[in-house]
């Protein structure tokens, strides 16, 4: 399949969980799984978290699966891709689905993640636990919407995937966290780019509004 490397050993079944994943953007339970789509069977579970493409979290039970940074990407790069080696026609179809799916991002530049999003917000009770979850929940969103570690996102687009975080205590994790060695909260340079919303989104940070995040790892 052009595009993934690790294609060979996903099968289509496995590629479905994925994909449900990708669409619930969230921690599904795994029973839930089997009413979304294919049961995921305790061996290939297994698989896809050497993989590094989902993890579990067993603390409870049901326990959840979800997609990591990196099971976001591998969806990405599923949506567009051939058919898995040993595809069913229910299976061909879908891809042929992802390859149209795909044409209408590449057109419209815009993310998976950007488009799939959790069925309801998070509890404000959770939300407010501490500031730590807050810096977890920035970290989580920043991974869903940019490219590749590293590469600036606009606060404009950061705020929506955190609406339920009030707007102060938001602005005070995005403060604390710049601090951390692979954070930077970065001014626009060109400030004729800025639409109402970048200057609205923006952190102002001593005497400076910054208006792009960007996070290394």
């Amino acid at each position: 399949m052009k595009g993934l490397s690790m294609s060979e050993d996903v099968t289509s079944s496995e590629a479905a969980v994925l994909l449900v994943l990708m669409a619930e953007a969230r921690a599904v339970s795994n029973s839930e799984l089997a009413v979304l789509g294919p049961k995921l069977e305790k061996p290939s579970r297994d698989k896809l978290v050497r993989m590094g493409l989902v993890e579990i979290d067993s603390s409870d039970r049901p326990i959840s699966v979800e997609l990591t940074d990196k099971g976001w990407k591998y969806c990405g790069d599923l949506i567009g891709a051939d058919p898995l080696v040993r595809s069913t026609g229910s299976d061909r179809a879908l891809f042929t689905v992802l390859a149209g799916f795909r044409r209408w991002l590449d057109r419209s530049d815009v993310r998976p993640s950007e488009i799939f999003i959790p069925r309801a917000k998070v509890p404000m009770d959770t939300v407010s636990a501490g500031p730590g979850n807050i810096e977890s929940r920035i970290r989580a969103a920043y991974a869903r919407l940019a490219r590749e570690p590293g590469t600036p996102v606009r606060l404009s687009r950061l705020r929506p995937e955190l609406s339920d975080v009030p707007r102060a205590e938001l602005d005070s994790a995005l403060a604390r966290l710049r601090r951390a060695p692979d954070v930077s909260l970065i001014p626009e340079e060109n400030q004729k780019t800025l639409t109402d919303d970048d200057r609205a989104a923006a952190v102002l940070v001593g005497n400076q509004h910054n208006h792009l995040l960007a996070i290394e790892s």
